[in-house]
């Protein structure tokens, strides 16, 4: 089988406009993103707007990921069926390979989804150990490039998320593995999509035009 190569990537959303959280959400349930099978958005173009579980399947045997995300983000995964490494892909532009892999060389995406974004504030809680125990750290509208630097562990065990879409990464700086974190519970680490509970900086995925700037707060345990 030949490996779609993903060495480009195009994103680009229009502004949201003003309004209640109950349309932004309908508003925010359109998805599209451009594929090309050339570096720099050249060559055959195929489009996708929804849950892809195999690239190879709509008729490209090799892409040069160059993609064009309206209205929200994607998270492309390096093997089929969303498994493997994953990738988030916002608004943005990703001429090659390395302007969406910022910790190894990969050049191949082979499933795709929509990011399911939740348009409220930002609340995520991370616990040390497993089903929520040991020591506890809430994140309230605001990011985190270095867990550590605050005090907690570089271990994230189990994580809550009260409201808001966030990604976490392995390493601090937003570096390494990364893991979409939506609403939801995450009782073993496995279950975010880690290998190990290494787990070293979280920031938001959001819309700054009407997110508003939150500041960090270290909840007590």
């Amino acid at each position: 089988m030949n490996i779609p190569s993903f060495n480009s990537l195009l994103l680009i959303l229009p502004q949201v406009p003003c309004l209640p959280v109950e349309k932004k959400r309908l508003f925010l349930s359109f998805y599209w993103m451009y594929v090309f099978d050339q570096e720099n958005f050249q060559g055959r173009m195929i489009e996708i707007n929804a849950e892809c579980m195999n690239v190879c399947e709509m008729g490209m045997d090799r892409i040069s990921l160059t993609s064009s995300c309206a209205l929200c983000g994607f998270v492309g995964f390096e093997q089929m069926n969303f498994c493997g490494e994953m990738y988030i892909l916002e608004k943005s532009e990703y001429p090659r390979w390395d302007s969406w892999s910022n910790c190894q060389k990969n050049d191949y995406l082979l499933s795709f989804r929509p990011v399911r974004m939740d348009p409220e504030k930002y609340k995520i809680c991370l616990y040390e150990v497993g089903e929520y125990k040991g020591r506890k750290m809430e994140i309230m509208d605001d990011d985190v490039p270095s867990l550590f630097s605050y005090g907690f562990t570089d271990r994230v065990g189990s994580i809550m998320v009260s409201c808001g879409t966030w990604v976490g990464y392995q390493f601090p700086g937003y570096r390494g593995s990364q893991y979409l974190l939506e609403k939801g519970e995450y009782r073993h680490f496995n279950e975010y999509g880690a290998r190990c509970p290494q787990f070293q900086s979280v920031r938001r995925i959001r819309d700054m035009q009407w997110h508003p700037h939150g500041c960090y707060t270290m909840a007590s345990k």
